[in-house]
Formats: structure tokens, sequence, C-alpha cells
């Protein structure tokens, strides 16, 4: 027999497993969901399932994309001179909506976080070490400016500057503690105005 308040609850603790929603949030969105007409429910369940299946990580930069490799490294019109290194694809979205900030970009799936178990070898670094050719003049990092992003910022650029690559960290016109992919398009311009060698 259906047990609507069963399937409840474990939409509610589904939704609750996202990031930044709390128990409340989660209670909410489920009423509302179930609120919703039934075409409505199911075209999210739908986006969802289709989301899963059809969106990757691109092969080059790690970047999610429906395509691989993504549009932005397919793009002829990208500065291949600079690769900019961030921490997700959130941020890396966030970057892109700058206005006249064409580069191509280098997404490590998190940063250096010792105390979780996060060393190196778990993000795409290698990956980006292989990126490096003749043509790349300007590595700039935009990881989050927070402990672990300065951490991360500090071992890349001493791996990178004995090729002799110009490594830039973005300026510190975020606040400390923020995430990048909440800051808006003016912001995230002024830290690349002011960004400085490392």
């Amino acid at each position: 027999m259906f047990n609507s308040a069963g399937s409840v609850e474990r939409l509610i603790n589904q939704l609750a497993r996202l990031p930044g929603i709390g128990r409340k949030t989660a209670a909410r969105l489920a009423f509302h969901i179930l609120k919703s007409t039934r075409e409505e429910a199911f075209e999210l369940a739908e986006t969802i399932r289709e989301v899963k299946e059809k969106v990757g990580f691109c092969s080059v930069c790690f970047n999610i994309s429906e395509e691989d490799p993504c549009r932005i490294c397919t793009d002829p019109k990208r500065d291949r001179n600079t690769i900019c290194i961030v921490e997700d694809a959130s941020d890396a979205a966030a970057f892109d909506k700058v206005e006249g900030f064409n580069v191509l970009y280098h997404v490590l799936g998190g940063r250096l976080s010792p105390l979780d178990g996060i060393g190196p070898d778990d993000l795409k670094i290698r990956e980006l070490l292989g990126r490096l050719d003749d043509n790349v003049k300007e590595i700039i990092i935009a990881t989050n400016p927070n402990v672990e992003g300065e951490a991360t910022a500090t071992y890349i650029s001493r791996l990178l500057k004995p090729m002799g690559i110009r490594v830039t960290r973005i300026a510190r016109g975020l606040p400390v503690g923020s995430d990048l992919e909440y800051a808006d398009s003016v912001t995230l311009s002024k830290s690349l105005e002011g960004r400085q060698d490392i």
C-alpha cells in the first residue's frame, strides 16, 4: 500500500542532502513539489535524469559539458595563451560571465584540504601540467580566497614557476571566506584587473 508519509519523508531527506539546503528548506521544496501539477513534477524529475545522462566532464579542462571537448576548449576565439585555474565548474561559469575575459579554463575539481584527506593527487593538477605547451604564457590561479584555496594556489604556483610561465593570482577584491560562484561580475572583473604575480 502507498505510504505518503514515507514517500514525503524520503523526498525531504533527499533534498536535504543538497548543499546549502537544510531540513526546513527541504521540507518547503518537498511540499512545493507536492502542490505542483503532475506534469511539472515529472518534468523536474525528467530534467534531473537528463542532466545525469547527458552532462559529463570535458576531457581537456574538466568543466561540465554535454560535448567532449567542451565548447570553451573548442572555441577558436578564446585566448589560448591564458588558462584560468578554478576549483569547480560553477567558478568557471562565474568568470565566463565577465565581459572581455575569453580565456581557457582548468577545473581542479576541488582544493587541497589535508584535514579532509584531499591531496594533490585528488585534484586535476597532473592533467593541468599535461596541457601546458609553448602557447601558454600565463596561468591565472582563481581559487577561493580561503585557507584551502590559498594553499592550493601556493602549491600550484610552486610547480609552475620553474617552467617559466607567468603565474598570477586574482586580486583580493573578493571577501575572504566567500565562494566565487556567488560573486557578481563587477567584483570578479576588478579581481582580474588587480591580479599579481605570485
